[in-house]
């Protein structure tokens, strides 16, 4: 498949955990994909090394998300490489734990920066480059039904996003492009894991029907279907992908 039509993707946050996963998915449904990443080259290589040795086609490329001149690069960048940008998936986030507290407004400005400001700017530069039949996905959190102490300024960035989305949506009225998001539950990668015992990891997956906590390749999933021919119907909604957790 030549890079003219080939489908071509973005994915921030892609050099491990979720972010992979869904690298290496749209990878393996056939799509070329930019590997965005923030500062963890070797992970990132080793994303872009698996999609090869599968038989795809990929570049990581690095960047801060909430830097507006990283954020044009990635899109430059992809749009040398494969010719075309068709899915943009905007997955690049951090969850510090933070009380709501004058004291904890350091934490709360580093969050919004990268999870709201830095979505901002990736669904900004998507809405510029995507052509008719593009595909948006922003990645949101179940854990905003729970509203767990300590997760204010993490729930405050992702609601953001999910405003972003439906209004993105409405916004690109004409132009065929649809603007979805995935919430997933607790996901097994580094960040949930980080910083709880197992007994904690335990009572969280006993919170989801299904008992168990979620891996990287079910959201994945999600993303490939509206990513898809199968998700072409669906536009400004959010996929909650669960197991029933909220």
């Amino acid at each position: 498949m030549d890079n003219a039509t080939q489908r071509t993707a973005i994915v921030t946050g892609a050099s491990r955990g979720i972010g992979r996963a869904i690298a290496l998915r749209l990878a393996a449904d056939g799509l070329a994909v930019t590997v965005n990443y923030a500062g963890n080259t070797a992970k990132a290589e080793e994303t872009v090394a698996a999609i090869e040795a599968n038989g795809g086609k990929a570049v990581a490329v690095q960047g801060d998300v909430a830097n507006p001149q990283d954020v044009e690069r990635l899109f430059q960048a992809t749009q040398e490489a494969f010719g075309r940008i068709d899915v943009v998936v905007h997955n690049a986030g951090i969850m510090p734990m933070a009380t709501i507290g004058s004291d904890n407004l350091e934490a709360f400005d580093k969050v919004i920066a990268t999870n709201l400001r830095g979505a901002y700017l990736v669904l900004a530069q998507a809405a510029r480059h995507l052509g008719e039949g593009g595909r948006i996905i922003a990645l949101s959190s179940s854990v905003l039904a729970k509203s767990f102490p300590a997760y204010g300024p993490y729930i405050a960035s992702k609601a953001g996003v999910e405003g972003l989305v439906h209004v993105l949506a409405n916004e690109m009225r004409g132009r065929q492009i649809t603007v979805n998001a995935v919430a997933p539950g607790p996901v097994a990668t580094e960040l949930f894991f980080h910083g709880k015992t197992d007994e904690r990891v335990a009572e969280i997956a006993a919170m989801s029907p299904l008992e168990r906590i979620g891996q990287p390749e079910e959201i994945a999933s999600a993303v490939a279907f509206l990513a898809g021919p199968d998700g072409a119907w669906v536009n400004s909604q959010v996929i909650r992908v669960n197991g029933g957790f909220a």
